[in-house]
């Protein structure tokens, strides 16, 4: 007599184990939403206004990263590195358009470049939502790269959300810096 219970008993341990990868993937998510119309209402204000050697005022344990976004090297020419924000937005600017577009020309003519699109925020909100909108602003600008011709295996996109700041403070003025997205060289 042949016992069929063995094949039924490997499909559902089968089964088991797609619905337990599955129900963690499914963990790793995020319900963090990001409206895609945030922003739009804010007052447009001028990025370069007030930017400053990086130190802020506020007592805090993270250090700021010094960001000089007129600061250039062989590799990018005139091009800037930085592009600001608005407040609770990934929307590029249009002020930001021709540096962008300065970069996809570069990568355009030289497949072999690759770069990676760090998104920032300010402290202001959660650490998972502030990771979520730091990845939407790295990948709004990489979206633009892609848009200009850019191949999107030159461009990566990740997000320090409020982890990496330019400036350290409770003002608007630290929080403008902060809300950005550097490209960088790999």
């Amino acid at each position: 007599m042949q016992h069929t219970a063995r094949p039924f008993l490997s499909r559902f341990a089968l089964l088991g184990t797609a619905l337990a990868a599955a129900a963690l993937l499914g963990a790793c998510g995020s319900n963090v939403k990001l409206d895609e119309n945030a922003g739009k209402a804010a007052p447009i204000e001028d990025a370069s206004k007030g930017l400053n050697d990086g130190r802020g005022t506020a007592a805090s344990n993270i250090t700021p990263v010094v960001v000089d976004p007129t600061a250039n090297d062989a590799a990018f020419g005139n091009l800037p590195k930085v592009v600001y924000f608005d407040f609770d937005s990934f929307i590029v600017k249009d002020e930001f358009r021709d540096g962008i577009a300065g970069h996809a020309k570069r990568l355009n003519a030289n497949k072999a470049k690759k770069i990676i699109v760090e998104g920032h925020t300010d402290e202001r909100g959660g650490r998972e939502y502030n990771l979520a909108l730091g990845q939407k602003r790295a990948e709004a600008v990489q979206k633009s790269l892609t848009l200009l011709g850019v191949s999107a295996d030159q461009v990566e996109a990740v997000s320090f959300g409020e982890e990496r700041p330019a400036a350290q403070g409770g003002t608007e003025e630290a929080w403008a810096q902060n809300r950005r997205a550097e490209i960088k060289d790999r």
